[in-house]
């Protein structure tokens, strides 16, 4: 009973009242008005498991709700941010051109600050009433930045290294260690191109492991020292780059391309921010079942995606239908299935009825993945400013 009062307490404090969040008459209207709508979700192509899961979403809600929805591939999230800015300013108000787009970090930051956002509308789907809010804080605060409505939470992610134990049967159990590894195995190691989420969150986790004050990441950049707090990033990168995959002198575009160097036997290492894509992608054989997941004995980091509505999509009933749909236990246990995509879920499920929880409690770990008390710690992620500076930065650098 305490436990629901300080959940009660958490959702009032953040204005989400469960009478608004179950307003059936209000919901009714949104279904009504995206009967026939089509929505356009701009969402990372990169991935075809993902891209099917994705399939199966726009088959359901063109069955349940009469909603078609279209994938619009992106390679980078902030292809989409751009084009929403570019019609802000042609003045293009409503008939926008996206209606729903796969989001977290600095791209949300940078929509939300530019009033580039529909809503608050979150806390009005009903299956918003499911999220685990006061178990997984950042279903409500994306990269230290509070989403106050303006996204709806979709999955929860965690940053883990691969390993193929044919050849490397114990990893390094720091960043520290694996860069000295990469410098001892020259041409066995490297890591994606920023700006790739994969490949600069990497540079996240090398800067929090060489940043004397860890605390500083969480304020705006601009309230630091980049040059001094990222020094040990830099020469820590300079240091090993003769050593990686190609001398340094390219980097695989994405977590895919460097997944298909692990298979090939270039490289002994990969890397996801999912724990269970390793075994999803033994399972779809595209990797061997020799591979294993590891985290640094430090953690590593943890975040929630989401989807957003542009302020100008031009069928925002249909997204929201397809948002609340998205964080439905039904969605949330095909998404976690190991077979598939096996992307962590934003419910609450021992809090969900029983044929719901029964969905979870069916699913098998897969034969990659960690328990969960083997991802632990979670390291909270920087403010969303740093990450736009050291893909700058690194471009800089190390861009051929």
């Amino acid at each position: 009973m305490a436990q629901f009062f300080t959940a009660l307490l958490l959702l009032v404090l953040l204005g989400i009242t469960p009478s608004k969040a179950a307003d059936n008459a209000t919901w009714k209207e949104v279904l009504a008005d995206a009967e026939g709508q089509t929505v356009y979700f701009n969402a990372w192509g990169g991935d075809e498991t993902i891209n099917s899961y994705i399939d199966w979403i726009g088959d359901e809600v063109k069955r349940r709700f009469d909603v078609t929805l279209k994938h619009v591939k992106l390679a980078d999230t902030a292809e989409a941010v751009a084009r929403v800015v570019a019609e802000k300013t042609a003045g293009r108000e409503d008939g926008g051109s996206i209606d729903l787009i796969w989001i977290n970090g600095e791209n949300f930051a940078s929509m939300k600050e530019q009033d580039l956002l529909f809503g608050p509308f979150a806390h009005d789907l009903p299956s918003f009433a499911h999220v685990d809010v006061e178990g997984k804080p950042t279903t409500i605060l994306d990269f230290t930045v509070p989403t106050d409505g303006f996204e709806a939470p979709w999955g929860m992610a965690q940053f883990v290294f691969f390993h193929d134990t044919d050849r490397v049967p114990e990893p390094p159990r720091s960043t520290q260690e694996l860069l000295a590894w990469a410098k001892d195995h020259p041409g066995r190691f490297t890591h994606p191109s920023p700006p790739d989420f994969i490949g600069s969150t990497f540079l996240k986790h090398l800067m929090i492991a060489y940043v004397d004050d860890p605390s500083v990441l969480q304020r705006p950049v601009e309230m630091s020292d980049f040059g001094e707090v990222t020094a040990g990033l830099w020469q820590a990168l300079e240091d090993v780059r003769p050593s990686l995959w190609r001398k340094g002198e390219t980097y695989p575009a994405n977590a895919p391309g460097l997944h298909q160097l692990l298979d090939d036997g270039e490289v002994d290492f990969s890397m996801a921010f999912n724990p269970a894509e390793a075994s999803a992608a033994i399972n779809a054989g595209t990797l061997p079942n020799t591979i294993r997941t590891f985290i640094p004995e430090a953690g590593s980091i943890g975040n929630t995606h989401f989807v957003a509505i542009p302020f100008n999509a031009a069928h925002k009933a249909g997204a929201q239908v397809v948002a609340n749909f998205l964080m439905s236990p039904e969605a949330q246990a095909k998404k976690q299935d190991p077979e598939g995509w096996g992307d962590g879920t934003v419910l609450d499920v021992p809090a969900l009825d029983p044929e719901d929880r029964a969905r979870f409690d069916q699913l098998p770990r897969g034969i990659a993945t960690l328990p969960p008390e083997k991802l632990t710690p979670v390291l909270p992620e920087p403010h969303p400013s740093w990450m736009t500076r050291i893909e700058e930065e690194w471009l800089r650098r190390f861009s051929s």
